[in-house]
């Protein structure tokens, strides 16, 4: 998207893909889909979901609220999709750098296995 805008390639539009590639994953759609028209973009529909409605958006088969530790669960795809809206900010130079986004996403998978261990060690 943003290469056909500007005709470069750069690590900071590489980036604003991966951010959109993030969001097409999660929610299983795509910024071609025909409920994207107008104003409405998948950026929007996603920044508009993360306040408090983030599992209306995220594809059925990642996380239904009935999902065993549905809450850590929705809490990484949140963490996940927030880090996609940082990818994929207006202005390149506010955009976090790829080195971020993977340590993030590492963080991330270590919370939620934390918290998935932590709740199987409270069966034992």
């Amino acid at each position: 998207m943003e290469y056909g805008r500007e005709g470069q390639v750069s690590r900071k539009g590489d980036i604003y893909s991966y951010g959109i590639m993030l969001m097409e994953t999660f929610t299983r759609k795509k910024p071609t889909d025909e409920i994207f028209v107008g104003e409405m973009s998948l950026k929007r529909w996603v920044n508009d979901a993360l306040n408090n409605r983030v599992v209306e958006v995220v594809d059925t088969d990642l996380l239904r609220r009935e999902d065993e530790h549905f809450a850590a669960k929705e809490e990484c795809v949140l963490l996940i999709l927030s880090l996609a809206m940082e990818c994929t900010r207006e202005l390149p130079e506010e955009r976090i750098d790829n080195k971020e986004a993977v340590r993030r996403l590492g963080k991330n998978r270590v919370k939620l296995l934390e918290k998935i261990q932590g709740t199987l060690d409270g069966w034992s």
